[in-house]
């Protein structure tokens, strides 16, 4: 082989070695399997690649006869956010209700018994925590993701979701760097800004990423999101001095960078993924996340010839792009070397598999009510369209969990544009339980609501978003997240009393 040659065959590698793309289907594609073969390191899972425990344990099986260090990544927060159980809702409540709860043993121990499952599907990285804090309540895709508004409560726990995780043998990648709190855009639709000075991010964005790198978090994730007392100009996941200024020397980490989604529209309706990906890589991040939209051959290969013609054309320094292979690498290398004993058939599930619905239930906040058990219910959701990281496949509300406690609850769906008039029609004589999601958010949700509790003063109203009114109704609920153990909590309230 040639110099020349050999060169060009290590940059391929190199390239291949810095994506992490999506796929569709439950099994391996065989063209994924090929480029594994030739280098790829990482690989994304999404809501679409899983169906059961089995079939991702089968699939992650699948992509490591063809590399055994394979990176197997996934977005799973738990609570809203999750890819695990996209199609039943999550058996751990998210962040905001951690945060709630404010004890630091028990994220620490919800945290660990979600790697636990992860690692017993043959997943070792995954995209969580966020370490956002959530300084503005009109944030339209944080929320409930973050653990808080508080700094000192985020850092604290995001530390502690990252030693959780990290002992289950899950690589954590905290998010979103440099902070994604104080936006009112969602970076999936444009590109952000954040105009704050420098201390006040150093007294507040900064201080939960400086806690997860105390705590050895592996992998940081940038925000598509424009700081300009950082960088005027470019988005943190394309700035150097964030990445590398920033990030990397006044913070001292040296663990793995991803980027967030690279076909966002806060870069790819800007950059281009192709252009976007080389200046991601140049800046500092060390892995290209793209594969939510785009999950083909062709967009594999589309990053990989980008990001060698790059260095060709002195766009991109060579030893940059082998850097950024090389870390990519040695976080492949310690997930093997950490690798728990897979489950054994029929065994019995080790860890904590009641922890999560004891946090839901701790994190309630419940006003009113006192009187016994909600007589013949029926349940109202308000539904508002969900962000684009949450999704619409995963259900939530409260309608399914009481109906297993209270046989004959009734239930309805009401979206925007719906009226007071028309939950009442669908009632009857029976007790409305207004489920909403950030109502705060949403006029045409408050409203409604207002009606409801004028027309009906035994109205129950249950909040699984950021709870920010004044309660409303003869109860109360706060569940401070829409996952499914908190759809139980409060319907056990509910049903009980």
């Amino acid at each position: 082989m040639t110099v020349l040659a050999h060169r060009t065959d290590t940059l391929t590698r190199d390239a291949l070695a810095v994506l992490q793309p999506g796929f569709e289907g439950t099994t391996a594609p065989a063209w994924l399997l090929r480029r594994v073969a030739e280098g790829l390191t990482s690989v994304g899972l999404f809501g679409r690649n899983v169906a059961s425990p089995e079939q991702l344990a089968a699939l992650t099986a699948q992509l490591r006869a063809e590399r055994d260090d394979v990176l197997v990544a996934i977005d799973e927060e738990g609570g809203d956010v999750t890819r695990l159980e996209v199609r039943g809702g999550s058996s751990f409540p998210g962040n905001l209700a951690l945060g709630a709860v404010d004890d630091t043993d028990l994220t620490r121990g919800v945290a660990r018994e979600l790697g636990r499952r992860l690692a017993d599907c043959g997943v070792n990285l995954n995209w969580a925590p966020s370490a956002d804090v959530n300084s503005n309540p009109d944030n339209p895709v944080i929320g409930v993701r973050s653990f808080g508004a508080d700094t000192a409560l985020a850092a604290r726990h995001t530390a502690a979701y990252v030693e959780g995780l990290q002992a289950a043998g899950v690589a954590a990648c905290t998010k979103h760097f440099p902070g994604h709190g104080d936006t009112s855009v969602d970076s999936h639709h444009a590109l952000p800004r954040i105009d704050v000075d420098l201390e006040t991010l150093a007294v507040r964005e900064l201080v939960p990423f400086r806690a997860a790198i105390e705590a050895g978090t592996k992998a940081v994730m940038s925000a598509h999101i424009l700081v300009p007392a950082l960088d005027p100009t470019r988005p943190a996941t394309l700035s150097p001095q964030v990445l590398t200024g920033l990030l990397r020397k006044e913070l001292g980490y040296e663990g793995l960078i991803v980027t967030d989604g690279m076909e966002m529209n806060a870069i790819a309706g800007t950059y281009g993924i192709e252009r976007g990906s080389v200046l991601a890589i140049a800046a500092g991040a060390d892995a290209i996340c793209v594969g939510g939209g785009l999950a083909d051959e062709a967009t594999v290969l589309r990053l990989r010839d980008a990001l060698v013609a790059a260095v060709h054309e002195g766009a991109l320094p060579e030893e940059r792009l082998a850097d950024a292979a090389a870390r990519v690498r040695a976080l492949a290398e310690w997930t093997r070397s950490v690798r728990p004993a897979p489950a054994v058939p029929g065994a019995p599930e080790g860890g904590a598999p009641g922890i999560g619905l004891e946090a839901a239930r701790r994190a309630l906040l419940v006003s009113g009510g006192g009187r016994g058990p909600v007589p013949d219910p029926y349940v109202a959701t308000l539904a508002p369209v969900a962000n684009i990281a949450v999704g619409d496949e995963t259900p939530w509300g409260v309608a399914a969990e009481l109906a297993a406690l209270v046989p004959g609850t009734g239930a309805g769906v009401y979206p925007e544009g719906s009226a007071a008039g028309d939950v009442l029609a669908a009632a009857g004589g029976r007790t409305v339980v207004a489920v909403v999601r950030d109502a705060h958010r949403h006029p045409w949700m408050a409203e409604v609501l207002d009606a409801l509790v004028a027309a009906r003063p035994e109205t129950v109203v249950v909040e699984m978003g950021l709870p920010r009114a004044e309660p409303r109704g003869a109860l109360y609920i706060a569940t401070h997240g829409a996952a499914r153990v908190c759809g139980r909590a409060a319907a056990e309230v509910i049903a009980r009393g």
